[in-house]
C-alpha cells in the first residue's frame, strides 16, 4: 500500500532483487496497460518472482482519480533467504503509490537536444528488456551532465552498439524506416517501443553511434512522457556532432505514438 515503509531486510531494498513499472493513468484509465503488464509478466517469470493477482493490479489505476496521474508499481522477491540465496518460496511483496502528472509539453513542439553519455551499458542478456530495480548505470549516466539545456543522455553497450537513453527509448529514421535498437543484450523494452514495433512502425536493428549522426530524423520516447524529436545531439565532451530541424519524420512517428497516450498531435493532415 501507499505510504507502507520497505522492511529493511525485503530484497528489493537489500539487492534490487525486483521489479517497477511506471503507468500513465488518465482519469482512472491506465494507458497501455496490457504492454505494462506483459513486461511485469515476463520480469517476473525471468527473476523467478510470483506475480501479484491480476485482480489486484487492475484495481489500482483507479485509486489515481482524475486527470493525469501516474501509478509506479514496485514488485520485489519481499524477505527472507540467506544473502544472495532466494528463499525457496518467495513471499513477494508490491508496493504501489499515485501522483499527478505533468508531461513536459514544450519538448514536443521544440524538440530537445541530447547527448552521448561515457557510461557504456553492461552486457547481461539474462535481463535485457527488463525493468529491473538495478538501475545505478542509469544513475551513473544521469550524473554525466547538470545543463538544463540537455534533455537526454544516449546509451551504447560495453561493445559500442546503441541501446538507449538513460530513460528513454531511441528511434532514428534511416534507410526508408524508423529504426529502434535490439535490446537482446541490455537495455529496458519500453511500453511505448513494444506498441511501435507491434504494429510495424519501427524495426529493431544493431548499429552503432555514428548512425545517428547521418539519419534523417531522432526521436526519444516513452510511455510518459510520449515522443520528443531530437533537435540537436552532442559528443560526451559537448561538442556539437548534428543538428536537425523538427520535420515530418518527426511528426508522423510523434502522432502515432501520441495517440496511444491521448497527447496532442502536431502533424499536418
Amino acid at each position: 500500500m501507499p505510504g507502507q515503509d520497505m522492511p529493511f531486510d525485503d530484497r528489493g531494498l537489500a539487492y534490487g532483487d525486483g521489479l517497477f513499472e511506471t503507468v500513465l493513468v488518465r482519469d482512472g484509465e491506465p494507458l497501455l496497460w496490457d504492454e505494462h503488464l506483459a513486461r511485469l509478466a515476463r520480469g517476473a517469470l525471468a527473476l523467478g518472482i510470483p506475480m501479484p493477482p491480476r485482480a489486484t493490479l487492475e484495481a489500482l489505476p483507479a485509486r489515481a482519480g482524475p486527470g493525469l496521474a501516474v501509478l509506479k508499481l514496485v514488485l520485489t522477491r519481499g524477505s527472507g533467504g540467506r544473502g544472495y540465496l532466494a528463499p525457496e518460496a518467495p513471499a513477494p511483496r508490491l508496493r504501489w503509490q499515485t501522483a499527478p502528472f505533468a508531461p513536459l509539453a514544450s519538448r514536443w513542439t521544440q524538440g530537445v537536444r541530447v547527448r552521448h553519455c561515457r557510461l557504456r551499458l553492461g552486457i547481461q542478456p539474462a535481463l535485457a528488456g527488463l525493468k529491473h530495480l538495478n538501475r545505478l548505470e542509469n544513475v551513473l549516466a544521469r550524473a554525466e551532465w547538470s545543463d538544463p539545456e540537455v534533455a537526454e543522455g544516449v546509451l551504447a553497450d560495453a561493445e559500442g552498439r546503441l541501446v538507449e537513453a538513460t530513460c528513454m527509448n531511441l528511434f532514428w529514421w534511416q534507410d526508408g524506416a524508423w529504426q529502434t535498437p535490439r535490446l537482446a543484450r541490455c537495455g529496458v523494452a519500453g511500453t511505448l517501443r513494444e506498441a511501435l514495433l507491434a504494429d510495424g512502425r519501427v524495426r529493431e536493428t544493431e548499429a552503432w553511434p555514428e548512425a545517428l549522426e547521418g539519419a534523417e530524423a531522432v526521436c526519444l520516447g516513452n510511455s510518459l512522457q510520449g515522443l520528443w524529436p531530437v533537435v540537436r545531439l552532442d559528443a560526451a565532451d559537448g561538442g556539437c556532432l548534428a543538428r536537425w530541424a523538427v520535420n515530418d519524420r518527426h511528426r508522423s512517428l510523434q502522432a502515432e505514438a501520441h495517440a496511444r497516450l491521448g497527447y496532442p498531435s502536431y502533424r499536418d493532415d
